[in-house]
C-alpha cells in the first residue's frame, strides 16, 4: 500500500458535495494512514460569497479549520489546511505539485456551488496533474469502496488502471467487476480478450476477488451499460482513463460516466506510454 500513501489533496468551497469529497478523502486517508490537505483557492467567488454571506475573509480560515479539526479528531489523521489566491485550476496544480499529493479528491456540481467546480475545471485538473483524481457528486459514502467497476475496452492502456484497482480492493476487501466492451469485429473482440485475460491474471497473483460480465450488444452504448450495472450491483467506484489529447471537453464517454445521474464516484487515471515498458513495468 506504500505506493499511494502520502497526501490526499482536497479542494473545497464548503458546499455540500465538497463535504462530501472531503468525507471520502477522510475514508481513503485512514485506511491509507495518510495526510490531508484541504485546500480553498480564494477569488472572486469567494469574495461574492462572502459578501453575499456577511461574512470576511477571515471567517474562510475558519471554516477550514473547524473542517480540520472535525475530521481529525474522528479518524486520527493529519488534517492540513491552505489558502492560495488566484485562478482556481491553476492554483490547485500549483498546490498539488507542493505537497506532491498521490491522490485528489474532487467534487463537482455544476452551478450549484459558489465556485462551480464544473467539467473543464475538472478535465483541466485530470490532465495536467497526472494525479489520480476520484471525481465525486452529492451521493455520500462513508463505508469506503466495496465495488469496484472496471470497464475493458480495445485499447491496451486500460491494464494501467490494475494497480490501483488493485490497491483500492486491498484497502477495502473489494470486489472488482470486469466489463469488456461488447465488440462485433473479430480483431478489437480477440484484443479485448487477451487484455481481459491478462487482467484476470494479475488479479489472481493478488488475490484480488473478481467477476466479469460482458456487455451486450443490443443494450445501449457502453458508458450507459457499465452505469447500469454498477447500480444494479452497488457500484461505488467506477474507473476510467482520460485522454489527455482532449484540451476543452471530456469525450461523450468520460463526461456519461463522470457525471452519471447515479452519482457513483469515478477515478480518473492518465495513462502513460508504455510501449517501451513491460507489462509488469507498467503495472508495478
Amino acid at each position: 500500500m506504500k505506493t499511494i500513501q502520502n497526501v490526499i489533496l482536497i479542494p473545497t468551497d464548503f458546499s455540500e458535495v465538497c463535504n462530501n469529497a472531503v468525507e471520502q478523502g477522510m475514508v481513503l486517508a485512514k485506511a491509507l494512514e495518510s495526510q490531508v490537505w484541504l485546500l480553498h483557492v480564494f477569488n472572486k467567488d469567494t469574495q461574492k460569497y462572502l459578501d453575499e454571506n456577511n461574512l470576511k475573509e477571515t471567517d474562510i480560515e475558519r471554516m477550514l479549520k473547524e473542517t480540520a479539526d472535525k475530521y481529525s479528531e474522528q479518524n486520527g489523521i493529519s488534517v492540513k489546511i491552505k489558502i492560495k489566491y488566484g485562478n482556481l485550476f491553476e492554483e490547485i496544480k500549483k498546490t498539488n505539485d507542493n505537497v506532491q499529493a498521490k491522490l485528489i479528491i474532487l467534487g463537482t456540481h455544476g452551478k450549484a456551488g459558489f465556485q462551480k467546480i464544473t467539467g473543464s475545471y475538472v478535465l483541466k485538473v485530470v490532465t495536467s496533474t497526472n494525479t489520480p483524481t476520484i471525481v465525486v457528486q452529492k451521493k455520500s459514502n462513508s463505508s469506503g469502496y466495496k465495488n469496484i467497476i472496471f470497464p475493458i475496452t480495445a485499447s491496451t492502456k486500460d491494464r494501467q488502471k490494475v494497480t490501483w484497482a488493485i490497491n483500492i480492493a486491498k484497502l477495502f476487501d473489494a470486489t472488482i467487476h470486469l466489463i469488456p466492451k461488447y465488440e462485433s469485429e473479430k480483431y478489437q473482440k480477440t484484443k479485448i480478450m487477451n487484455v481481459t485475460k491478462q487482467i484476470k491474471i494479475v488479479l489472481l497473483q493478488n488475490s484480488i476477488k473478481f467477476v466479469d460480465k460482458v456487455s451486450s450488444p443490443g443494450a445501449g452504448n457502453f458508458a450507459k451499460q457499465v452505469i447500469d450495472y454498477a447500480v444494479v450491483n452497488n457500484g461505488d467506484l467506477i474507473m476510467t482513463l482520460v485522454n489527455k489529447g482532449k484540451t476543452l471537453f471530456f469525450s461523450s464517454w468520460d463526461e456519461e460516466l463522470i457525471y452519471n445521474s447515479s452519482q457513483i464516484p469515478v477515478i480518473c487515471i492518465n495513462p502513460v506510454d508504455t510501449k517501451k515498458s513491460s507489462i509488469a513495468g507498467a503495472w508495478y
